[in-house]
């Protein structure tokens, strides 16, 4: 019986005859996909940053970043692009889902037909371009994997906070840092765009995994400040973030900030391994970060190490100059101490050429940092400048800092639209002054950070954008009053940004008690021998260094304000710590081997 139904089985495949096949006769006709078919990959090159979350997120090993002509690497692009291996994918297409900037996708093409063994490695995007037109599968706005929302940041109120200089920003609990931390989705990107090229991924991993100590020890890696940049960082690694293309960046700077303030004492955690003097001194002229950071890890490598400060504390503009609501001075001190601790030795009160001869710092040191800052403020150039209550932004900043009384009275104008402006301007309103800043560009050309110039506003600061100070008028020898003009903005004949320019007969004039520049500093070399300057080259107020900062003079090393213009505490850090390579090589050249 079961041979008879052998026999007769093939015949049952008759009853297809006549049907529509399932096959497809490619290239003579093709199968239409569903809709959300999930086929080769597509990649927008120009979308695409090359962050490698793809790469990292696949299950099956099935993507690799590889160089590819045409892109190179830039901030916040590494130059690589993604290549399939579709051997090994499954088109799950989770990534797709997890792609940061919704660059990639999946499309319906599903043919290839080659002769060539390898075309099953596909670079999409630059392989098949004409697939960007059958995009299929893309990242769903509805359903996401990617958290794109940053834990906010508690503060106090605005008007709250202008009643004292209560720190504003109170910092994030540890679940709050937790959550934030792991948004990230360990690109390192961000790297790429710090000054210092700190362990960004590293630490943020850490504090994630609920690891506090190990986040720290990452931190202190290269950056001897960690507390200063938790606070006033000017943040580049997050204007880079992957998560910002849709959505909110990693708040990697108040990260940085939870995990420095989970411990009292850095050095319980870190330990120090401190090595044996090897005889050599280096002198340091002046204790802003760019200083300090030398000085630190000087210190630890074996070197006498002695930072010259000339105010009464080490710390520099983070000092002299951020306002404690932003900067409380507990946390410049616990950081100070720390270097203390390890041996860097600090001379406050010490101005060279008046306490101290530069003389007698060459015959001390066998090589010498400067790191001087710019704490000259510019002039705004206009009549009336010179009158009682005409200020300067960073020296008012200077004696609230240091605790003395300023009488600014109650309604006060600041020229500028930087971070300092910004400062000032919130430090009057402290002082209980209505405060106006006149800014000569429009709000989105001020050069203050965005969170600075919202808090301002927040606190009842108002902004005149457009408006250039002609005239302060005075009365018995004190600002009485300020005329501005208004500006337009005309295009830049070279393609930069607009320029303003007075608009005729618009005109106007303000009851002030006090007006403040703030419009930029510049540095005091007066301290230096002649002989010195002659030999450093100094172009435009900035002293040219090498890529190990050193300078001109051999025994010379510079950083900070006086050799970069990015004029903030990060790029400060990272030149002090390029330094010490710089200096180690400079002193003990092979024996450092």
């Amino acid at each position: 019986m079961k041979n008879i139904k052998g026999v007769f089985l093939p015949f049952s495949a008759l009853k297809f005859l006549g049907k529509k096949p399932h096959t497809v006769r490619y290239p003579l006709e093709k199968k239409k996909t569903a809709e959300r078919y999930r086929g080769f990959h597509y990649n927008d090159i120009e979308e695409c940053i090359g962050c490698g979350t793809c790469a990292t997120i696949c299950q099956n090993e099935a993507i690799d970043m590889i160089k590819i002509d045409g892109i190179e690497p830039k901030k916040g692009d590494s130059g690589l692009r993604p290549r399939v291996d579709n051997g090994r994918c499954c088109w799950c297409g989770l990534c797709v889902e997890m792609c940061p900037t919704g660059s990639l996708s999946l499309t319906d093409q599903y043919l290839q037909t080659t002769p060539d063994p390898e075309s099953f490695l596909l670079i999409p995007g630059v392989d098949h371009p004409e697939y960007g037109e059958h995009k299929s599968f893309v990242k769903d706005d509805e359903i996401r994997l990617l958290d794109l929302q940053r834990v906010p940041m508690r503060e106090l109120d605005g008007a709250e906070r202008v009643k004292s200089f209560a720190e504003v920003v109170l910092g994030y609990m540890q679940e709050e840092a937790r959550r934030e931390a792991s948004r990230c989705v360990d690109c390192a990107i961000c790297v790429t765009a710090c000054p210092d090229h700190m362990h960004i991924p590293e630490y943020i991993a850490a504090i994630a995994d609920a690891d506090d100590e190990l986040a720290l020890k990452y931190i202190y890696d290269n950056n001897p400040l960690p507390e200063l940049c938790g606070k006033v960082c000017t943040r580049q690694c997050e204007t880079v973030c992957a998560i910002s293309h849709l959505g909110d960046p990693i708040a990697i700077r108040w990260l940085k900030r939870y995990a420095t303030e989970q411990f009292p004492d850095p050095a319980v955690i870190l330990n120090p391994k401190i090595a044996e003097p090897n005889g050599k001194k280096v002198g340091i002229v002046g204790g802003g970060p760019a200083g300090l950071s030398a000085g630190f890890y000087l210190a630890l490598r074996g070197f006498d190490v002695t930072v010259y400060e000339a105010l009464p504390k080490a710390g520099g503009m983070t000092f002299a100059g951020i306002p404690k609501y932003r900067f409380p001075e507990d946390s410049l001190d616990k950081q100070i101490s720390y270097m203390e601790k390890i041996g860097v030795k600090i001379k406050t009160n010490t101005r060279i050429g008046k306490d101290i001869s530069f003389e007698e710092l060459e015959k001390r040191h066998d090589a010498l940092f400067l790191g001087v800052g710019f704490h000259v403020p510019y002039r705004l150039g206009i009549i009336g400048e010179d009158l009682k209550n005409s200020i300067q932004a960073v020296d008012f900043l200077r004696e609230i800092n240091l605790g003395n009384k300023v009488d600014v009275g109650d309604k006060v104008v600041v020229i500028g639209g930087g971070n300092v402006a910004i400062d000032a301007a919130r430090v009057a309103r402290r002082l209980g002054a209505e405060v106006t800043i006149l800014y000569r560009r429009r709000v989105e050309d001020m050069p203050a950070d965005w969170e600075e110039i919202e808090g301002a506003e927040h606190e009842g600061v108002k902004i005149v954008p457009q408006g250039i100070p002609l005239e302060i008028i005075g009365k018995d020898g004190k600002v009485a009053a300020i005329k501005y003009g208004m500006a337009e903005m005309v295009p830049d004949p070279k393609g930069g940004r607009p320029r303003p320019k007075l608009i005729e007969g618009d005109e106007h004039t303000m009851e002030v008690t006090s007006v403040i520049g703030a419009i930029g500093q510049e540095a005091d070399y007066s301290f230096l021998p002649e002989r010195i300057k002659e030999k450093l080259e100094i172009e435009r107020g900035r002293i040219k260094v090498n890529e190990y900062k050193q300078t001109t003079i051999d025994y010379i090393f510079a950083g900070g304000d006086t050799v970069n213009r990015t004029m903030d505490a990060i790029s400060a850090i990272a030149d002090g710590v390029k330094a010490v390579e710089g200096i180690e090589r400079f002193l003990l050249g092979d024996k450092n081997k």
